[in-house]
């Protein structure tokens, strides 16, 4: 206990899934925490849940791919908390029409998957350019936009700090999730890289983590599709979706001083999903 004593987190994405894990688990570990989602209820449900655990927590609206939102996030950190000195980018969209929790939304998109599966070429030739825009915005636009705005801060602090960036095995493995969807995590990782590299000398830490598949409500609707869950239990050697709090305890390691000469690399809590 107290791996973040004394520290301010900000979780881009976390009234939900891994971001809400993250807030919790961080108040847990002694950190304030702000939470920052385009999701009022859930958001202020996030919160609660730390407020519950006996931490402090404030939410701000915004949307990840907008600047201005989030300087008024760090801003927020800086004037209820004193600084900002971790940073967890878990905001992101599966696809262009994604919200958390419509479980239409995902079902349509599951079935349409299935509906190409056996002509891939459909996948990439009619995929809209304005929907991959908005996924590129949210995804790795987003997450430029929070490090730049973040690191600012931490360097005018001169106490460093700790990123967190959140990938995906389709950083890496095109068959894990749709095309805008993966070359937005792999454009995570690059940047991750890139700004490891940049950001080091002022004593911050920049790192990734790329979870398989989690029990969040991106993939909630895989489990009324017995068919389709079968055949992703089939590619994880352990045989099941991790959980948001795995995702959690891994973000916690890079955050603290327990991963301090850790920077530019990449975790997969994936459950033996990915391999090479």
């Amino acid at each position: 206990m107290g791996r973040l004593d004394g520290k301010v987190a900000v979780v881009t994405g976390g009234a939900n899934g891994i971001g809400r894990a993250c807030c919790e688990r961080f108040a847990e570990e002694g950190a304030r925490v702000v939470v920052a989602d385009l999701s009022d209820v859930a958001g202020a449900e996030t919160v609660a849940r730390v407020e519950a655990l006996g931490g402090r927590a404030v939410f701000v609206h915004a949307d990840a791919a907008s600047s201005v939102d989030t300087d008024a996030v760090m801003d927020r950190a800086e004037t209820d908390f004193g600084g900002v000195d971790v940073l967890v980018t878990a905001a992101g969209v599966s696809h262009a029409g994604y919200q958390s929790g419509n479980r239409d939304a995902e079902l349509a998109l599951v079935e349409q998957s299935a509906d190409v599966m056996l002509e891939p070429h459909r996948a990439f030739t009619e995929t809209p350019l304005a929907d991959w825009q908005r996924v590129l915005d949210i995804n790795l636009t987003g997450t430029l936009i929070a490090v730049q705005a973040a690191s600012r801060r931490m360097i005018g602090q001169g106490r460093g700090g700790s990123i967190v960036t959140i990938a995906s095995i389709a950083a890496k493995v095109p068959e894990a999730g749709p095309l805008a969807y993966g070359v937005s995590k792999a454009g995570v990782w690059m940047l991750t890289k890139q700004a490891a590299r940049a950001l080091a000398p002022v004593g911050i830490r920049v790192n990734s983590i790329g979870p398989g598949f989690i029990d969040t409500n991106m993939t909630a609707v895989i489990s009324e599709m017995p068919d389709i869950a079968q055949l992703l239990m089939a590619q994880i050697p352990m045989g099941r979706m991790g959980t948001p709090r795995e995702v959690a305890n891994t973000a916690l390691f890079l955050a603290s001083d327990e991963a301090s000469y850790f920077t530019g690399e990449i975790l997969h809590p994936d459950g033996g999903w990915y391999t090479d």
